[in-house]
């Protein structure tokens, strides 16, 4: 497999986790190649003292044959240049540094020159005040490929546990609006899908939470458990093992996750929350329903470490690890359309 990295924000972790995943996964048969700054790889390389060495890419080399490359060596593909590289700190350089390269990678995975694409982290207000509206990887993505809600879901190895998102970014107060304005059946009908495309999930069982507290216990708190959740799981029962509303302390709390292959939360910090809790080093970020393969760690920037050597690469390694097996995967299988 041909994977291409993202290097992230330069001033972040993102280069150090890159390059310490790089001498794990060297020895395996995939090749890898980085879509950042090659200054600032460079940069990282040096300052933390490990043992990569680095090839330039320019954008007129053919990278077609990454196969080629010297054992050891991680290609560079340059996307533009720092005028200083300060470690932890937001800049707007940084920020235009960090959106050209995902979108030159996931450009790579359009044209079939990349087989998947693993992001390193991105920092909000850097990209903000870069001039840019799509400040996260999803809406970024989303936009380029044409589709409109692809699925932010939370994958960790370790326990095997999915937790998928209705909403994403969306302040608390838009969340019941946003639940009953958007298209449910199609969103489970995709999510399962892309558990049997990417993950092999030949019948993928599906838990819901509810919107409310207790799922609204009986309507009490909330009608919309009665009114759009339940509703919506009834319709597709026949076709889908899908079951909720549940409560979602109550559900992570007894552990029932265990009993299902993927955990749909309503909003950000209902399934996040519990999510980071039980798999922080090790969970790893997938987006569903793209036409091409892109994951992440499940972690941020990490300023305030960032240079200093200490960032574990543990959650991009094991992105990475997902990004080669879901590619595998669907190379197996009908691609999503």
């Amino acid at each position: 497999m041909r994977i291409v990295w993202s290097a992230g924000d330069p001033h972040g972790i993102g280069p150090e986790i890159i390059l310490k995943s790089f001498l794990k996964l060297e020895p395996s048969r995939h090749s890898f190649l980085v879509a950042g700054s090659f200054t600032v790889m460079d940069f990282y390389r040096d300052v933390l003292d490990l043992p990569v060495k680095l090839e330039l890419v320019d954008k007129a080399s053919s990278i077609t044959k990454m196969d080629d490359v010297s054992s050891g060596v991680l290609r560079v593909l340059n996307i533009d240049e720092v005028d200083s590289i300060i470690p932890g700190t937001i800049s707007a350089q940084a920020g235009q540094i960090a959106i050209k390269s995902i979108i030159a990678a996931a450009e790579l995975c359009r044209e079939g020159e990349c087989d998947a694409l693993v992001t390193a982290p991105i920092h909000k207000e850097a990209i903000a005040i870069a001039g840019y509206t799509d400040t996260g990887h999803t809406g970024l993505l989303g936009r380029m490929f044409g589709v409109a809600s692809p699925t932010m879901m939370f994958f960790d190895p370790e326990l095997n546990l999915k937790v998928a998102l209705a909403t994403i970014h969306e302040p608390l107060e838009k969340i019941p609006d946003l639940i009953r304005k958007m298209d449910l059946d199609t969103f489970f009908s995709t999510l399962a899908h892309s558990l049997k495309t990417d993950f092999g999930i030949v019948d993928p069982r599906i838990a819901v939470l509810g919107l409310n507290p207790h799922a609204s216990d009986g309507g009490v708190m909330g009608k919309e458990e009665q009114e759009i959740i339940q509703p919506c799981i009834e319709r597709l029962s026949n076709s889908l093992q899908i079951e909720g509303p549940f409560p979602a302390d109550g559900f992570f709390g007894a552990g029932s996750y265990k009993n299902y292959d993927i955990v749909v939360a309503m909003y950000h910090d209902q399934g996040l929350l519990p999510f980071k809790v039980l798999a922080f080093e090790t969970g790893v970020n997938v987006t569903l329903g793209l036409p091409i393969v892109r994951t992440s760690p499940d972690h941020g920037t990490g300023f305030d470490i960032a240079g200093k050597g200490i960032a574990s690469e543990r959650s991009f390694y094991e992105a990475t690890l997902l990004a080669i097996q879901i590619a595998q995967n669907r190379n197996q299988t009908v691609p999503l359309s």
